[in-house]
């Protein structure tokens, strides 16, 4: 299996401020995003853990976005993106 995660990465250090709107805007500089969402973290002020999952239509939107988007700002805040795997 593992034939949909290639299309998805995975962005860490996220502000918690951000919502996944947020997160669609930013990331879709690199290509056409299909599904973004941020993780959630029940008891944290904004409910959210500070990253997400973003899911391209092609792999190879994903791959630039692991190349271009990583050490870029969103609200202030450098973000990390990386692989996405389904542990």
């Amino acid at each position: 299996g593992g034939g949909g995660s290639a299309k998805k990465v995975f962005v860490g250090n996220l502000p918690y401020s951000a919502t996944w709107k947020d997160l669609k805007d930013h990331m879709r500089t690199v290509g056409d995003v299909a599904h973004c969402d941020i993780l959630p973290e029940h008891g944290t002020p904004c409910g959210s853990k500070g990253c997400g999952v973003v899911e391209y239509w092609t792999a190879k939107d994903a791959k630039r976005a692991i190349k271009e988007m990583t050490e870029t700002e969103l609200n202030g805040r450098t973000i990390w993106v990386r692989e996405y795997h389904d542990y």
